[in-house]
Formats: C-alpha cells, structure tokens, sequence
C-alpha cells in the first residue's frame, strides 16, 4: 500500500474517500473536481514559469525520477520532483535549495513549494505542505527547516514554518496506514466535502438506504458519532428521541437551541413542525436578494433583484464583467432601490450580510441611496435566521433549494447549485460565452423567486404560530401541543417486553414482603396477615350546638312563625386545654321556619363556625404547622389523622391554608398599609422555585411589622411603584432596582464591609486595598461605639459627619493603580449620599439585618415548600407568614393570635398586653 499526496489529502476532507481510493473504487468525476484539477496544472504551470525565469537552464531541473538522485547535483530549483521512501510518495511541485549559510558547506539542504491557486491559503494546504516535507525527509533524511506556498493571482509567497504541522501529517499517515491495514471501510459520515466528491452518488445512495443520521447536515461529526454511542443509526431511530420542554417566562426571550431530533421527527412525520413564535417583520416593499461572487477573491459579480410591482414582479441582474465592475454594479443596486418606497431587502444566508456589508465599507453610498443605505442594512431580513432553530420543515437541510422544492418549486437545471456557478463563472471568465452568463443570469433570478416563494410560506407559518398552542392543522405542528415527556418521574414504569413487566411486579417491597420473605420467617407471616377492612365508623359527637331561632321573618317582619323541619351540620375542630390538645367534634342543628303572613321560609341564624366542616382551632392548628413550624402539608395531613384521627388528607390541608389566607387577607393588607407610610423600610428579594419555573420574593419591614411580595421577576417595577410615595427612609443593599426610589436611602454597610473582606482575601498583597480597607474600618468602628452606647439617635451621630469629609477628601486625593481599588473607588463615590445616611435620623439602622432576618424565615419556609406550589399557593404562604413574622417582631404569639378570632395584630397585642 503506497500513501500519496492524494491519498493524504482526500483522507482529511472524508475517511471514506481514502478508502475508496486505496480500493480502487471508481466514482462519476464532477464537474467541479474536473474544473478545479484543470485550474491547478494552469497554475503549477505559470508558479513553474515564474520560478524558472530568473535561473540559467544549468541550475534547474524538471521532473527528476527520485529526489535522491539530485540529492548532491548543483541544482538550485526542481520542479515535480517524486519524493518516496517506503509506504508514502508524495509529487513535490517544486524544491528550492537554500543558499549556502556559510562557505565551507557544499550543499544546502532544499525547502518544498507548494502551488495553490486559491486566494487564501487554508490549513489543508499547510498540511499538504507538511506532507511533502515528510515524504522528502523520509528520502533524503533531511528534514527541511521550513517550506513555502505560492498562492493567488499574484503568485504571492507565504513560509510556513513546519515543526508542528509535521506532528499531524505523521498522524493522519499513521491514521491511513490503520484503516486499510483493518481492511474495515470507516464509518460513512456525509459531510461538506460530499457536493465535489466523485463518490458522492455512492455514498449519498447508501446513506438513504441506511436512513444515516448523517443525513441531518445541520449535525456535526461529532454528533453524529456521540448519538452512535448511544445505539442511535438512523434518523428514524433519532426522531423518537426529541422531548418538548416548556419555556419559562425568564428563559422566552432567550433564543431558541436547535433540536437536531425535532428535524428527524419532522422527516419522520412529514410535516412541518414551529418550536416557539418565529417572527418575520416585513414592514416594507420586500426586496427579493441573491448574490453571486467568488468567495476566494472576494469578488461578487452578479446581483440579482426580485421587486413586487403590484400584481407582477420587477426582475434585475446587474453583471459585473471583472472586479473593476464591482463598484457599478453595487451603485446601479442602489438606485434601483431609491425608486422603490420603503424598501425591505429579504435574503437567505449569511452570504448577502457578509456582501452588504463589504459593499458599504468598499463603496458606501457609491454617490447614490445615502439616506436609506444605513435603514437597508439594519432592516435586512435574513430568513435563514427566522427558520432556524424555529421552523423545522421535513428536509434534510435548511438549505434554500430543499425548503423550496418541497414547497413545490422547481428550477429549470436541476444540478444547478453554487459549485457549478463557480465553474461556469471561472469558464465565461476563460472563454465568454454568452450562453453561460445567461445561465448565471437565469440561475439567479430562479433563487430569487424561490426565496420569494419560501418567505411567504414562512410568513403563514408565522401567523399560525401567533394563536393558541394546539394543533394547526394536518401538516404543521406546534412543538407546544406536544405532550410533554420527562425520564425523571414517580411511578409505575412502562415496559416494551412482557417478562419485564412481569419482573419488575416480583420486585416491589409488598410482593417480596407478602409473598416471598413470609415463606422463611413465621414472624414476618404472622405480621402479614391482614386485618380485615373496616369500615368508616362514624366519630363520637362531643356537644350539640342548636342555632339561635329568629324572632321575626326576615321578608315581611311578622312574629307569626312556625318550624318546618330541621337540618344538620358537623364540624370537626380541635379543643385547647392547658395541658394538650383534643379532637372536639360539634353537631350544629338548625331549624328552618315559615311565616304564616307571607309564607315565606327561611333557616335559624347559621354560626362563624359552621362556614366549614372543619372548625376554626383545627384550622389556627393546621396554619401554626405550616407557616411558624414550616411542616409540608403531607406531613401535616399525617400528623392530624394519626393523633387526632380525623378525616383529613393534603388537599384539604392545602385548602384550609387558602381559606386561612383569605380570612387574613385584610390583615395582610393592613400590615402592608402601615408599612409604607411609615418612615422607615427594610427591603431585600429572593428567589422561589413554583411548579412553572421560578419566581422572586421581595420583604419589606419595619422594626416591628413584615409583609411579604410575590414577583414574577427581579425587576424592580413591582418595589418602584409600592414605593412610589415613600418619604422616609429606605434600608437596602447595593441592587440597581432601588435606585429609582425617591427618598433617603442608607446602603448596607455589612455588604459593603463583606465585599470588602471578600476581595482583601483574594489579593492579601494588594496594599492599595489594604489601605482602603484599614480606613473605612477606622471610620465605622467609632460609629458602632456610640451607637452601642447611645442607641440609633442622630445626636450622638452627628459627630462623625467629620470623619466622612475626611475619608472621602483622601479618596479624592489618592491615585490608585490596582483595577480593584479603582473599581471601589468609584463604588464609594456613587454611593457618597447612601452609606451614612444613618448619622442623620433617628432609628435608622447602617445595615439590612432586619429585612435579611425576615428572608431567612421565608427560607426555611421555601425549604418545606420544594417548589411543589403554584403561584396562588405562594401568595398564600406570603400572606400568612407576614402575619406570622408580625407576631414575632411585635412579641406575641402566632397560634394564639389565629384563635383569638382577632383580625388586627394590633388590636390583639393591645389586648394581651
């Protein structure tokens, strides 16, 4: 087996195309590869020219059998020099000998040249290089210090310097060696290099057949192999695999990630499927754009225009016959455009982007169009963009000719694509033929009216994702009416074969313990056996409450009143004694009465008590447990049926917290009202999980009152407006959201002293921080002297106002040199009328403890919660714990204050104390 420079070369665009090659497999030659071949041998030919012309004849040599014989000839240049040894051979297009480093060597070793036509030297080329290096140390057992490319129109020369591209051509030889010593074909991928390859029929036949997951384009190698891994072959197989998952409201505005699955469902199913809401904002006269150019010399040569005028369309080429035509063409575009109102340029692809925005740092107005050039640019429509990731069409590419011939479109040459443009253009280039321009001309202006037919399908599919989630229809599916599928989940498991499902039965705890550990211990049988069921019995009536009887008829005011039968009621409660707790069941009996004036009916006076089967200390209980003790509701469902049993499971504990919130409602809102017109708040946020994502909490308390506020977000327009009329003073830390807020504030200098420390532990050899640090330390501490002395009262404060002058009179002064520093420097200088507002009000505290207190009970109560509640449940929970928290902030305790059957924490600490 010999490896060539072919061979090297095909093996790092496809694995499979080295092997084929290697096994003298014959593919159908392309146009393109043709055509390419043809360019290389015209440019070895003028790089040989060139090389040649300023040598005499004597110091040249051309295509020498083996390298090693013009090892010791006195040649300066040789051109196609075979260079071999072993299993490699590489077609060296030329080697240059160096001259001579000093006058006693007698030859100087040769340096490989390499020719590429293109404009751009890439790293396959440098690799190739490489190659010849390798091949021609191999033979002379000599390795070059360095090699060359001649490359582009102008035959320019770039060193390449080889040591380390060296190390990566052994390694692919090494690769190439292994695979056909295996005699295993490799694993076939479909990949970019595909649209050239003479294998290409082949393999893409082959990949159809299989259903290859390499079909997916949009996947990389990588990909594709790491879902192999996982028994994942097909597309078919890969479709099976997509999950929707559902947006939460902070993650909407994040673009979507592209689902590779979601493409292999919709070839599956043959539909179109919309994940999210693709927007296309067309507010102009679309402008339907193809460009056509040499992407190797940046050049672009034909403009094509699609424009609608009324019920027909306005078509436009503009050609450029060489590069010096590139500037008309561009301006001609531009004046086109100046005679259309509003125009909305609509393109596929970053190409145009890339193009628009060359021609305006090349060109910019070209004297034409200066007032809409900038609006062109910014409003251009990419509608590759609005697709993908968004719209999934069954393709295997979001490649404009797959989405538009499965719409239906058809263009005239079918192997037409943007390969063959380049031969064409490279052919009218050589020989200018009209008839291939025009074929360029048709070609564009056949992908502009394909564009135009794609958008407007994209366009509808835009509107129907504008509705409802749900089904839209036979052939287009929103990903949100999918059901939504975990792996993560309780319960029974679903099994594809029979003896499995039966497997798994013979493992759960009840069957072993039932049928299988009884047979090997008698206790464990005797346990067993089962009781048999009992029946509900019916729990004995502690009192019996007869409703109080009306004394006139509640419709005509008559005393003439009879009984006419009677009805019942029982409420399940709790009775509170000095030394425990009871259950306490009352039967509530009621009377129902007829007016003999009016003949009207009417029932006794119902009780506060009876508005619920469950009574009022069983419910003060049951809010304790939750709210101060933060027991779940499960936990509290089991303790109430175990100790006292009663009836009661945890939806109903879930609704006696939402009835113990609306009856506390208005407290809520009282201790809210007091709160904000006073003249002093705490405030701080947290974040909470709920079952549809997350939300966040904000606290705002005073010395003696707390009152708690669901968001849906950190923003701060919910603080902004509850805050909105506060005048006095606002304790909070460093968030941006309070800075809005119109009135006095006092930053938490414990958050301030805590960054401070944070950042000195960090850099302990900064002295400028040091520094920093040691003085705002010997400005606090005196401050938290007096006020340990004296208490929060302006004054005793007031006497260190001086101290503050000073501080920042040296903070001015000082040029610091550390980045932290500086940044802290400016952090004090922001905040100036913020960190020591505390000196001048009485009972201003100069941190945020009291609100940080406050959050941290909301943590512990998070904690109980798990993320198991929906937002309305939350807001139950806030509702109480402020309530709560009150009571403890003012010193009276909170079961006692939910049986007292008071509505005011004020009104009832007035009472107790």
């Amino acid at each position: 087996m010999l490896i060539t420079e072919e061979t090297f070369q095909a093996f790092l665009k496809c694995e499979t195309k080295t092997f084929l090659k290697l096994s003298n497999g014959v593919g159908d030659q392309s146009e393109f590869g043709i055509w390419q071949r043809h360019v290389v041998e015209g440019f070895r030919k003028a790089c040989g020219i060139k090389l040649r012309s300023n040598l005499r004849d004597d110091h040249h040599l051309c295509a020498p059998p083996l390298v090693q014989s013009i090892e010791n000839s006195n040649c300066r240049l040789i051109l196609d020099c075979v260079a071999r040894s072993g299993e490699i051979q590489s077609n060296i297009h030329a080697l240059e000998r160096l001259p001579p480093s000093s006058g006693k060597a007698k030859h100087s070793p040769f340096v490989p040249i390499r020719f590429v036509p293109g404009e751009k030297v890439t790293k396959h080329d440098k690799l190739s290089l490489a190659f010849d290096a390798l091949a021609l140390s191999a033979a002379t057992g000599k390795l070059p210090p360095f090699g060359k490319i001649m490359h582009g129109t102008g035959q320019r020369v770039v060193r390449v310097q080889l040591a380390g591209l060296m190390k990566t051509a052994r390694s692919v030889v090494k690769k190439i060696a292994a695979q056909q010593a295996g005699g295993t074909p490799p694993q076939l991928i479909l990949n970019k290099h595909c649209a050239e390859c003479e294998f290409r029929e082949r393999c893409r036949r082959i990949a159809v057949e299989k259903d290859d997951l390499s079909l997916l384009s949009s996947m990389s190698v990588a990909e594709v192999r790491r879902e192999n891994s996982r028994g994942i072959f097909t597309v078919n197989q890969f479709s099976y695999t997509f999950r929707p998952r559902r947006r939460s409201k902070r993650s909407a505005a994040e673009p979507e990630k592209y689902h590779h699955a979601l493409k292999a469902l919709a070839i599956r199913e043959s539909k179109i499927y919309i994940a999210g809401r693709p927007e296309l904002n067309v507010s102009g006269t679309p402008v339907y754009v193809d460009v056509e150019g040499v992407p190797d010399r940046d050049f672009y040569y034909l403009i094509g225009a699609r424009i609608k005028n009324g019920d027909s369309y306005a078509r436009h080429a503009l050609w450029a016959n060489e590069e010096a035509d590139e500037r008309e063409i561009w301006a001609s575009f531009l004046r086109i455009l100046a005679r259309v109102e509003a125009p909305q340029l609509i393109h596929y692809g970053g190409y145009e982007t890339v193009f628009l925005k060359r021609m305006k740092e090349r060109y910019g107005a070209a004297g034409e169009g200066t007032a809409i050039l900038e609006g062109l640019i910014s409003n251009a429509v990419n509608l590759l963009s609005v697709i993908y990731a968004r719209i999934y069409f069954p393709t295997y590419s979001n490649g404009l000719k797959e989405i538009a011939q499965f719409l239906g479109f058809r263009w005239t040459d079918s192997a037409a694509s943007g390969l063959s443009s380049l031969v064409q253009r490279a052919k009218w280039e050589s020989y200018a033929d009209p008839g291939l321009k025009q074929g360029l001309i048709a070609y564009n202006a056949e992908d502009c009216e394909a564009l135009e037919r794609v958008t407007a399908a994209v366009a509808r599919l835009c509107q129907k994702a504008d509705g409802a989630a749900g089904p839209r229809g036979d052939d287009v599916v929103h990903t949100d009416s999918l059901k939504v599928k975990s792996s993560y989940r309780f319960g029974e498991n679903g099994f594809l074969l029979p003896e499995f499902e039966q497997i798994n039965r013979s493992a759960y705890w009840s069957y072993q313990r039932d049928k299988i550990y009884v047979r090997s211990s008698p206790r464990l049988k005797r346990i067993s056996r089962k009781a048999p069921a009992r029946t509900q019995r019916s729990l004995p009536i502690n009192t019996t409450v007869e409703c109080l009887a009306p004394e006139l008829c509640p419709a005509c005011g008559s005393n003439r009143l009879r009984k006419h039968g009677k009805f019942r009621k029982i409420v399940y409660d709790l009775k509170f004694s000095r030394t425990g707790i009871r259950r306490w069941i009352v039967k509530y009996e009621f009377r129902r009465y007829f007016c003999l004036a009016c003949a009207a009916t009417f029932n006794s006076q119902p009780r506060r008590q009876t508005n619920s089967k469950h009574g009022l200390d069983l419910l003060a209980y049951i809010v304790y447990q939750l709210v101060e003790l933060k027991i779940p509701q499960g936990t509290v469902a089991n303790g109430v049926s175990r100790l006292f049993d009663l009836p009661l499971g945890r939806n109903a504990v879930n609704k006696q917290k939402s009835r113990a919130a609306e009856i506390y409602k208005g407290t809520y809102e009282g201790i809210l009202e007091r709160i904000l017109s006073g003249r002093l708040i705490h405030a701080d946020e947290t974040k909470v999980n709920i079952k549809r994502g997350s939300a966040y909490v904000w606290v705002l308390t005073n010395l003696e009152e707390v009152a708690y506020l669901y968001s849906d977000s950190r923003e701060g327009g919910l603080i902004q407006s509850l805050l909105r009329e506060f005048k006095g003073v606002l304790v909070s830390d460093f968030y941006a959201a309070y800075e809005s807020i119109d009135c006095p504030q006092q930053k938490c200098l414990i958050h301030l002293i805590r960054d401070l420390n944070d950042d000195l532990l960090k850099q302990p050899f900064n002295e400028e921080l040091k520094e920093l640090v040691r003085d705002f330390a010997v400005l606090v501490k005196p401050m938290i002297d007096t006020i340990d002395r004296f208490g929060l009262k302006a004054h005793f404060l007031q006497k260190h106002k001086a101290g503050v002058e000073r501080f920042y009179r040296k903070l001015a002064k000082a040029d610091f040199k550390t980045e932290m520093v500086v940044k802290y420097k400016k952090r004090f200088e922001r905040n100036r009328a913020k960190l020591f507002t505390f000196l001048d009000y009485d009972g201003v505290p100069w941190n945020n403890n009291n609100a940080e207190h406050a959050v941290k009970a909301f943590a512990m109560l998070r904690n109980a919660i798990r993320g198991a509640s929906s937002e309305k449940g939350i807001r139950d929970y806030l509702t109480l714990l402020s309530i709560c928290e009150t009571c403890k902030y003012k010193g009276v305790d909170f079961l006692k204050f939910l049986r007292s059957g008071e509505a005011d924490v004020e009104q009832f600490v007035r009472r107790v104390k």
